[in-house]
């Protein structure tokens, strides 16, 4: 027996009645021999590590443009605290870790340079409009390995798809990954905030901190252990009213006490005139972009919008800096 039938059996053996089964993956658009040792969710997980838009995400902004300190957090760290949330939650429940994770670590592939900054000003531009959780999935579909894709399973899509609030994921770890990302960001982005001097820890809610914990450990154990205790044996993931009012509650507070109105956004209005510009230049003359994706094109049909916006959507926060500089910035010359 293969290793990766050994693993598929402990699944029904072990996993709750709930959790979705490696063995019953709708499986992929494009279908392949199946691998020896890992199953297709370990092997999702394991081409979302190695592809090219998971490294990039080390260099893509999470909400501090370009902050001076080693310890904000970037795209990339923000994407392995969800994870590690995500898999405690499905581990606890006994769902699939190995699914959990490889939405968890895909979630945010498709995401622009400077944050929800960027993806705003291509939402603008695009006569298509533009959502990084869409763009995610077209990353992994089309855009990796120049133009074959990754080929993810139907389940993975799915979870990367219906991350935001407003998604609805067909299984319950696309759900875990659902509301992991919230806490996730809810809690790093209150120690970003404090470490930048936004705001202090006495400023946070007192009616909420009392109910979830004044240390971010505390926070974070609070929020999964509701989660937990409450979606036992349940065909949902289900938080509490109390721990889902409080959570909700920190994070309307940061949206108006950090996410606008404090200097997180004094690099915005540069950011989005960064992006408006090479949207703009791009869209002129395309013939860089064209070359880029030269290797898509035999494979896919792209307009020139279309184009512009991948680009673009791929760039890490210091490429896009690198060419506006290149385009719109004088250059020394010798005169010799």
């Amino acid at each position: 027996m293969l290793i990766r039938e050994m693993q598929e059996q402990n699944e029904f053996k072990n996993l709750s009645e709930y959790a979705a089964h490696s063995a019953d993956s709708k499986g992929r658009k494009i279908e392949e021999e199946k691998c020896e040792m890992r199953t297709v969710f370990q092997r999702d997980r394991d081409r979302i590590i190695h592809s090219k838009s998971f490294r990039r995400l080390m260099y893509k902004t999470q909400v501090f443009i370009m902050p001076e300190g080693d310890h904000y957090r970037n795209r990339l760290l923000h994407t392995m605290e969800v994870k590690q949330i995500a898999c405690s939650i499905a581990n606890a429940l006994r769902l699939n870790v190995d699914l959990t994770e490889a939405i968890a670590l895909g979630h945010d592939l498709g995401h622009t340079p400077f944050g929800h900054i960027g993806e705003h000003i291509l939402a603008e531009r695009c006569s298509f409009g533009f959502k990084h959780n869409e763009q995610s999935v077209r990353t992994a579909d089309v855009l990796e390995r120049d133009g074959k894709g990754i080929n993810l399973t139907y389940e993975v899509l799915d979870g990367i798809l219906n991350h935001q609030t407003k998604g609805n994921p067909s299984t319950l770890e696309g759900k875990i990954v659902q509301i992991s990302d919230k806490i996730a960001y809810v809690n790093h982005d209150i120690e970003d905030a404090v470490r930048a001097n936004i705001i202090t820890a006495e400023d946070l809610p007192k009616e909420y901190i009392d109910i979830l914990g004044k240390s971010k450990g505390k926070r974070i154990h609070t929020m999964v252990y509701d989660i937990v205790t409450n979606s036992q044996a349940n065909s949902d993931i289900i938080m509490s009213p109390e721990i889902k009012t409080a959570t909700y509650g920190i994070r309307k507070y940061l949206f108006e006490n950090v996410y606008i109105g404090s200097k997180v956004t004094m690099g915005v209005k540069k950011a989005k005139n960064l992006i408006t510009s090479l949207f703009d230049y791009y869209m002129e003359d395309s013939s860089e972009v064209e070359k880029h994706f030269e290797a898509i094109l035999k494979k896919h049909s792209m307009t020139r919008e279309r184009m512009v916006c991948d680009y673009i959507a791929g760039m890490t926060d210091r490429y896009a800096l690198k060419k506006f500089s290149e385009y719109f910035l004088p250059r020394p010359w010798d005169v010799y």
